[in-house]
């Protein structure tokens, strides 16, 4: 009797296992399109463009400076060329502090303009697969192997649920980003 119960629990566990729903989404895609992540995107070009303004005003300075070193060392004392050496140095220096400085910032604004919009996609798709009594979601682009016939793609379902306007596609979204570079680097 004992048996037949344990055969019987097996039994009901290995059935239980196979109903269970399983679901996959693009989660990368999602956050890269959602209309939060083009905002992000905007102002860290922003922030970007600004700091390249910046290096380049700063590239000007000591090659303006240096240029006048070169052109007038042979006609000044060696304490003003000592100070002109000095000068140069410094800039130098501020130039290369200024470009490490400015890439570690700009990482970091794009990550705290990041963080929420992760949050909200990762929420959206808990919700989503709560209501769908899913007990997992894969994520495909980690995933090694995804059926797609016994799993459920919910990356339509998170896109209407995120506004993701319909049709709009990573590649799509590639070729507006090389535009705007292009139309910024032809000003």
């Amino acid at each position: 009797m004992k048996k037949i119960l344990l055969i019987a629990a097996l039994g009901f566990v290995s059935v239980a296992g196979f109903a269970q729903k399983f679901a996959h989404v693009n989660f990368q895609e999602l956050v890269t399109l959602m209309p939060e992540a083009d905002k992000a995107r905007e102002v860290v070009a922003a922030s970007s463009k600004e700091a390249q303004e910046t290096y380049q005003s700063m590239v000007e300075e000591y090659q303006s400076k240096y240029t006048q070193y070169t052109q007038k060392a042979s006609t000044w004392t060696q304490a003003i060329k000592e100070s002109k050496e000095k000068e140069l140095g410094e800039i130098s220096q501020r130039i290369q502090e200024f470009e490490q400085s400015i890439q570690m910032e700009l990482q970091q604004q794009q990550q705290e303009l990041m963080a929420p919009i992760y949050e909200k996609a990762n929420n959206t798709l808990q919700d989503l697969a709560k209501k769908g009594g899913y007990i997992y979601v894969f994520d495909i682009s980690t995933a090694l192997y995804v059926d797609p016939a016994q799993s459920t793609d919910l990356t339509p379902a998170c896109r209407k649920a995120l506004n993701i306007p319909e049709g709009r596609t990573v590649e799509q979204l590639q070729k507006e980003l090389e535009a705007q570079a292009q139309a910024q680097q032809a000003q």
